[in-house]
């Protein structure tokens, strides 16, 4: 029996669909350096950061990536956002040199899980990008060259669809905007503090409780890996219990074939979260009605 597909071992993605934004004017650095989590000055030509926009409370309007060009900033999201993170930014552009522009019918990406960066055209950009918890290549490019680069890329790359890809992030404990990641959530909730955050630079909008955070050292739930105990479905929205209250809900599932286990992540209450703890899981409609049980294990479920 042939061995299941592991991306790890080298794989390509399509993320043309995400919401793609260029950043462009003189002030776009302190202006955007004030809008997310992470520290804007990190981002070269070659390399990416992951950050966070968040609301006043903290809260998380959206999860990006930025990049950088010679006169721009280039920040891409989750599709769904495509109707809400433009406005979000522009609410806070007043006096700042700053122009935000949708390009994302113009561009598209492919995000390459490669040791080295494979041979592209002279057009393409590609910058160093984690989004994966292992360094790959973000490839961006104009979008009418998708079918030509796709054809180049798998001739000597597999290409991990979207199926795959679902499966492989949550393999990899990677949240997802709509699932792990929402309007409720605090970016220290969904483990992205070492990511996405850096505590030294200026202040940004929702900084204030993030510091609090840190300081305090505590969180009111943790994003956790679930491992199924037996054979189950496992499905988003389930509820986990204790004997007695409810603690958690689960977020996304999967059945891996690579690790031969049904997982899922959910959100897990302070004082149940516990590595190694087992937790009942029940159907949303009727919490007292067992479904199956889970193990808490640490992300990511496997190396």
């Amino acid at each position: 029996m042939a061995e299941p597909f592991n991306p790890l071992s080298g794989a390509f993605f399509d993320f043309s669909a995400r919401l793609k934004l260029r950043i462009s004017g003189k002030d776009r650095l302190r202006f955007l350096n004030g809008q997310i989590t992470n520290d804007v000055r990190k981002v070269t030509p070659s390399n990416a950061i992951a950050a966070c926009v968040l609301n006043a409370k903290g809260r998380l309007d959206a999860h990006i990536f930025v990049s950088a060009d010679s006169d721009s900033f280039a920040i891409d999201a989750e599709p769904e956002l495509r109707e809400t993170l433009q406005q979000r930014l522009e609410r806070y552009v007043i006096a700042d040199d700053v122009e935000i522009q949708d390009v994302s019918d113009r561009l598209s990406i492919f995000h390459a899980l490669t040791e080295a960066l494979p041979e592209l055209p002279d057009n393409c950009r590609a910058v160093s990008a984690d989004r994966f918890r292992k360094a790959g290549w973000d490839i961006w490019f104009d979008a009418a060259q998708r079918d030509e680069l796709f054809e180049q890329l798998s001739a000597r790359v597999p290409f991990c669809d979207d199926d795959c890809s679902e499966v492989f992030r949550i393999e990899q404990g990677i949240p997802r905007w709509g699932r792990e990641l929402t309007a409720e959530i605090i970016p220290v909730e969904a483990g992205l503090a070492e990511s996405c955050i850096d505590y030294e630079k200026g202040c940004y909008i929702g900084q204030e409780i993030i510091s609090r955070m840190k300081m305090s050292g505590q969180r009111n739930k943790k994003l956790c890996g679930l491992i199924a105990k037996g054979d189950p479905t496992l499905v988003p929205g389930m509820r986990l219990t204790t004997s007695d209250k409810e603690v958690g809900w689960v977020t996304s599932a999967t059945e891996s074939q690579r690790l031969g286990q049904r997982i899922a992540l959910g959100y897990v209450k302070r004082g149940a979260n516990e590595t190694g703890t087992e937790l009942n899981v029940v159907e949303p409609a009727n919490v007292g009605d067992l479904v199956s049980r889970v193990a808490i294990v640490d992300l990511p479920f496997a190396e």
